[in-house]
């Protein structure tokens, strides 16, 4: 491996001004000609520079979920794994806190947050008294005043319709869940709905008789909404259905089994997550893959741009996401 000795000799200066160069010193005085030899030189010899990272401190995680659902817990607990990881390795030093300890635990010289989960408006407003150096994973919260990552759902939503037309469905489903407003809890459209809707306006295909609703991302509720959808469809049920999540999937496909519903070739399943559980089920799920590592990268990217370079806009980083084909649609 290559080291900023090897470069300083073959370019005929010091180490020294080696690491200012391709540190990008600005205060260095070097000619163009030297300054383009260092970088030449690195390049040929294939040079990694070490990164360090700037160590960041008092860092709440806070992981905010309910353990209702085991399944959809996988999900977040995941995300929480791979950011822990992911913090150790870039020097963030975080300290977990759960929605069980409660706002009130966010020690009041937190320097900066990031939240997993779903939060109130008064627990938002706790945070903004505590810093505005925050990032929220999967949920967005208040754009105008906070950082967040989120899985693109809009378009992965309409890459699935768009799949299903191009097959020469005309008769497509969909199975979600509703979103909720932080400050009146009432329930709201979920992102993942509306793109629904507005993909299948497009191609003239939409019918709200097949649109089904749950009362939450579980196995329990994709069962139940799968009894009712096989009963009051009847032969009219969907060709193909566009699942919220492989929570409510694993309980549909579990409906459809029990009632003789043969999979894929009566009714295509696509869901979204690609949870490890999905690969097991029958049929296996297709399914949408979220980067978890790439979500927890983004969100330290973030971190440091808020608390190392005082960036004082927010950002809003979508991720996109990666069909996985197994059984339950084919390809």
């Amino acid at each position: 491996m290559a080291t900023i000795k090897d470069i300083a000799q073959q370019v005929g200066v010091s180490t020294a001004t080696v690491s200012r160069v391709l540190n990008y010193d600005e205060t260095i005085s070097v000619t163009d000609d030297t300054r383009d030899a260092i970088f030449e030189t690195a390049e040929r010899l294939n040079y990694k520079k070490k990164v360090i990272y700037p160590k960041i401190e008092n860092v709440s995680l806070l992981f905010w979920t309910s353990n209702q659902e085991e399944l959809e817990d996988i999900y977040y607990s995941s995300i929480c794994k791979e950011m822990k990881k992911q913090a150790e390795m870039r020097n963030v030093q975080i300290a977990i806190i759960t929605k069980k300890q409660g706002i009130g635990a966010v020690p009041k010289n937190s320097k900066a947050f990031i939240g997993i989960g779903w939060f109130s408006q008064r627990e938002i407003n706790v945070l903004k008294e505590i810093t505005n150096q925050g990032v929220f994973v999967d949920t967005s919260p208040d754009e105008s005043f906070f950082d967040s990552v989120r899985p693109n759902l809009d378009s992965i939503v309409t890459q699935i319709v768009d799949f299903f037309y191009k097959k020469g469905h005309k008769n497509i489903g969909f199975v979600g869940s509703s979103d909720y407003d932080i400050n009146s809890f009432e329930r709201v459209m979920d992102v993942r709905e509306w793109s629904f809707t507005e993909s299948v306006k497009y191609y003239g295909l939409f019918d709200k008789k097949k649109i089904y609703i749950s009362e939450a991302l579980s196995v329990e509720e994709g069962y139940r909404i799968g009894i009712k959808m096989i009963e009051e469809l009847k032969n009219d049920l969907p060709t193909a259905i566009c699942v919220a999540s492989d929570t409510l999937a694993v309980g549909l496909l579990q409906a459809f089994n029990e009632r003789g519903i043969l999979i894929p070739k009566r009714t295509e399943i696509f869901s979204i997550n690609d949870i490890n559980v999905a690969q097991y089920v029958s049929h296996p799920l297709t399914t949408f893959h979220i980067d978890i590592p790439a979500m927890c990268e983004s969100t330290l990217d973030l971190l440091y741009e808020r608390v190392i370079k005082k960036r004082e806009i927010t950002k809003t980083v979508y991720i996109n996401g990666k069909p996985v084909f197994r059984r339950s649609c084919v390809n």
